[in-house]
């Protein structure tokens, strides 16, 4: 599968940035083609400009600074995000992502008169999220798990119709232990072993 993986966390020292590379192990030895963007390591601005905002609707050829992460998401067959859940959410540079990227022309349009937009990302059939939360199950649960439902729900309506999401989560890493963590990472490695 062609496979995009967006990778989002400061520190190279980070757990996520472990993650990150046992999820791109797993891809390689599956044989799938992936591209990667590190929305740090590249000095990707979140903010959606108030150009931006009027503009919502123009061509993406009008919004060079988005190209090639657009270029990726038309690209892919898969998309797999890898960041730490902060807030109950995604991380603001990830979050800046979706909004500056997933943009009319891109991942959806809005003809002339109509009221709905219209998927344009039917390249997209598997949407991947690992991410961390330093709380438990319950405690997400009961804050509505709004990170969750941006990619199950927000992002997959604008793929594929037959999309389908694959949650993959360390809850409570505050309180880990190393082997819930190598079990995690090998939980990584292996589901990106297994994509298709």
């Amino acid at each position: 599968m062609r496979v995009h993986l967006v990778y989002c966390h400061p520190s190279e020292t980070s757990f996520t940035a472990a993650v990150r590379d046992r999820a791109l192990a797993g891809l390689h030895a599956a044989g799938h083609d992936v591209r990667v963007s590190d929305l740090y390591a590249d000095g990707f601005v979140p903010e959606l400009s108030a150009w931006e905002r009027t503009n919502h609707l123009a061509p993406p050829e009008t919004k060079p600074d988005i190209a090639e992460y657009a270029a990726n998401l038309r690209w892919c067959e898969a998309l797999v995000l890898v960041y730490p859940t902060w807030w109950a959410g995604q991380p603001a540079m990830l979050k800046g992502w979706i909004d500056r990227v997933w943009v009319a022309g891109v991942a959806y349009e809005l003809p002339e008169g109509a009221n709905r937009i219209r998927p344009r990302l039917h390249n997209i059939r598997r949407i991947v999220a690992i991410t961390t939360h330093g709380s438990t199950k319950f405690v997400n649960a009961l804050e509505g798990e709004g990170g969750k439902r941006i990619v199950t729900r927000s992002l997959r309506v604008l793929c594929s119709k037959r999309a389908r999401t694959t949650w993959i989560a360390l809850y409570n890493i505050d309180r880990s232990t190393d082997a819930r963590r190598a079990a995690h990472l090998a939980r990584v490695e292996q589901a990106m072993c297994e994509l298709h």
